[in-house]
């Protein structure tokens, strides 16, 4: 029985060249383990040592229109298309002839213009401030998902102010956009949402809630729990500005009244009503726990600590939850 001679073959696709292994239930561990690396890469890189985050809602998409805001609502938080025309905010001159829902969407419009610009000024004083403190790495940078809205505005400041500032998107299943302002090299995009709400908390020192929806609230608590619960290893600032809106759309002091919280748990957080008012807050906070950059205090390595490596030294500071 004859047999014929076999032909040759090509060499095999290397593993970590494989995208249907990559994109396929088995690399699910491999793309985890890249949303981690990849970052942790480019934060080195880019000398992040720490951040302050802004959250708040991305539904709300600002407009210059002959330099006065105009908010056009959004269909979905980040997406890059709006929302049906009968949902938008109205123009008040048209009340006769407006439907009530638009007229109560040009009073949030209003409202969420003002917030925007709020969360710009106080973006702008902090990198301001921020980005003057000594040392070789960047401190407390101006974090955000990355999208419009109050995201935009916190990263639209940092930008203004001449500050390096970050965007952390998560991809979903309809169109969207990072925002102009994020810088490019600190511009990411993630899957898996466990992945960024890991950035978010392990590399913040503080936090700024701005009014907002599910993800806004969904963060905020995170954090809060983390806090409440020691696995901070230091109690980093919790900011939530508006106490008009917050208050109306939950009470948190009626959590510790009811007993679902401890009585000293309100003491996690602290609200704001001016970008002053929130950037004063801010710098304390952050003095009380960092010691104070702008003179040269800041809290140092203890001394019975090996020095750390080149790749430490380099960034960024994320030994910042406790084991």
């Amino acid at each position: 029985m004859s047999v014929n001679d076999p032909q040759q073959i090509l060499p095999p696709t290397l593993a970590y060249e494989n995208k249907e292994f990559l994109d396929s239930s088995d690399g699910r561990i491999i793309r985890m383990m890249a949303e981690y690396l990849e970052p942790l890469r480019r934060f080195r890189a880019e000398r992040i040592e720490d951040t302050v985050v802004f959250f708040g809602s991305a539904r709300f998409h600002a407009v210059d229109v002959e330099n006065k805001r105009h908010m056009v609502l959004l269909k979905n938080s980040g997406s890059t298309e709006a929302a049906p025309e009968e949902e938008q905010p109205a123009d008040p001159a048209d009340e006769a002839k407006l439907s009530a829902l638009r007229l109560k969407r040009a009073a949030a419009a209003f409202e969420m213009a003002r917030y925007y610009e709020d969360a710009r000024q106080l973006a702008y004083l902090w990198t301001n401030y921020a980005k003057n403190l000594p040392g070789k790495r960047h401190r407390y940078v101006v974090t955000s998902g990355g999208g419009p809205g109050i995201m935009e505005a916190a990263n639209r400041g940092a930008y203004e102010a001449g500050g390096k500032t970050i965007g952390l998107n998560i991809k979903l299943p309809f169109e969207q956009m990072p925002n102009p302002y994020v810088t490019p090299a600190l511009n990411f995009e993630f899957h898996y949402f466990f992945m960024r709400k890991f950035w978010f908390a392990y590399l913040a020192k503080a936090l700024v809630v701005f009014p907002g929806g599910f993800g806004t609230l969904d963060e905020m608590f995170e954090l809060l729990t983390l806090a409440q619960t020691d696995k901070l290893a230091r109690r980093i600032p919790v900011i939530i500005y508006g106490p008009q809106y917050w208050k109306n759309v939950i009470n948190l002091e009626e959590l510790a009244e009811k007993g679902t919280i401890a009585i000293e748990d309100v003491n996690l957080f602290k609200f704001a009503d001016t970008p002053e008012e929130a950037f004063a807050i801010l710098r304390d906070g952050i003095i009380a726990m960092d010691g104070d950059c702008e003179t040269g205090d800041c809290h140092e390595t203890p001394a019975d600590v090996p020095s750390p490596s080149t790749e430490e030294s380099l960034g960024p500071n994320i030994a910042s939850t406790n084991r």
